[in-house]
């Protein structure tokens, strides 16, 4: 498949036809007695000769048009592919998805920020009320614990940890796809260059969502289950050679669990704008992640670097400025006592974390639909779709569709 199908460059034969029978070629102009030219077969010799005032001589037979200035189709090739919204209409590069993922949020910031902002807030007051209700204290590790006991006292902690912050959490989680439920159909009217409003964008992405929990849900219970297989047989032998084969089988397990989220990285998006099942949009997602496994994983890989150091940027300064202003809770750490911090820690980087969820929701979201939108123009020929859906002349009728789905 051509990068951009339905172009082909001006003036190239058909490859089927060598001879150029079939296909019409210019007559000779006439002379000034309507007779075709004659050319005569003697030829000056070589060096005898100049060429017109102003101009070069012609090159050597095989090293292209002579005479100066280039012919009038000598800039002919592949047109340009068309853009009605924030990326060209054609297989995209890593960059371009990027670069489309930040315009989509410098270009309709109102819309976006308004969903963000909103999610970053409940998800923040969730979290700060757990970590201060909910949240037990963290027991000191024991420096006489051997390797199996310091290995059950982390997962003892984790684990009421995980309880403590379980509601958190789910909110979290809740608030976090309701954002990216609405922001992949403020994306998908980005790629066509047509604005939607909150409302709107409810209003369409509403019907999905119990099918968008359900999916992230299922991921989740299989990631877990991955998880889970591989820990297991390490656990039950315990000793040493159970720490050698929990660390073994979770390395594997990781694995296994991160090549299973990217061959289903696609399902969400699919999810929404194709409005297929479940099953179905894991299916779709597989048979769009085929054979470009690495690719996706190293654009994913890529944007979750820089949203985590853009996270870092932003968290690490409103940190250092909660800690300094919580006196308590740094004497605690000081001392090396079990750290508390009271509420301006926790008001304090509770602002850094809506800042830092407010920019990378969308830059996340806005990958993952144009990772969608990428492979679908690769393997399906969307961007006739997009083309005829955005009203550009050429593509024939336009249909009734206002987002990037099937």
């Amino acid at each position: 498949m051509n990068d951009t199908p339905g172009w082909t460059s001006p003036g190239s034969a058909p490859s089927d036809d060598q001879n150029g029978s079939g296909v019409p070629r210019p007559a000779a102009p006439a002379d000034a007695n309507g007779s075709a030219p004659q050319w005569s077969k003697d030829r000056p010799p070589a060096g005898q000769w100049s060429p017109p005032t102003g101009q070069t001589p012609p090159p050597a037979p095989g090293q292209g048009q002579g005479w100066g200035a280039p012919p009038p189709n000598a800039h002919w090739g592949r047109p340009p592919a068309a853009k009605p919204g924030v990326i060209p209409l054609r297989p995209l590069g890593m960059g371009e998805i990027l670069d489309g993922a930040v315009k989509t949020l410098r270009t309709y910031w109102r819309t976006v920020l308004a969903i963000t902002v909103t999610v970053a807030v409940i998800s923040q007051i969730a979290d700060i009320l757990a970590q201060r209700y909910l949240a037990p204290d963290v027991p000191a590790a024991s420096p006489d614990a051997t390797p199996a006991e310091a290995l059950e006292q982390s997962l003892d902690a984790a684990q009421s940890s995980l309880i403590g912050l379980g509601p958190a959490l789910l909110v979290t989680l809740m608030a976090s796809l309701v954002s990216a439920a609405l922001l992949t159909v403020v994306i998908s009217r980005a790629v066509l260059g047509r604005p939607v409003s909150l409302g709107a964008a409810w209003q369409e992405a509403r019907p999905r969502l119990l099918q968008l929990i359900g999916l992230t849900l299922l991921l989740a219970a299989m990631s877990s289950a991955i998880v889970m297989v591989g820990l297991l047989p390490g656990l039950l032998i315990g000793g040493a050679a159970g720490v050698a084969l929990t660390l073994l089988g979770g390395l594997g397990a990781l694995v296994a669990a991160v090549w299973l989220m990217i061959r289903f990285s696609l399902a969400s998006p699919a999810l929404m704008l194709e409005r297929g099942g479940v099953i179905q949009s894991l299916k779709r997602s597989a048979k769009l992640v085929r054979g470009t496994w690495w690719r996706i994983f190293g654009i994913t890989l890529l944007t979750q670097l820089l949203i985590f150091i853009f996270s870092m940027i932003i968290a690490i300064p409103f940190t250092i400025i909660g800690i300094a202003v919580d006196g308590d809770g740094f004497s605690d750490m000081l001392s090396g006592t079990s750290t508390t911090f009271g509420w301006p820690f926790l008001i304090i980087t509770g602002i850094g974390g809506v800042i830092t969820s407010a920019i990378t929701y969308p830059i996340s979201a806005g990958v993952t639909v144009l990772l969608y939108v990428d492979q679908r123009i690769r393997r399906e020929a969307l961007d006739l779709e997009l083309a005829r859906a955005a009203g550009i002349s050429g593509y024939g009728p336009t249909p009734g569709t206002q987002t990037v789905g099937g």
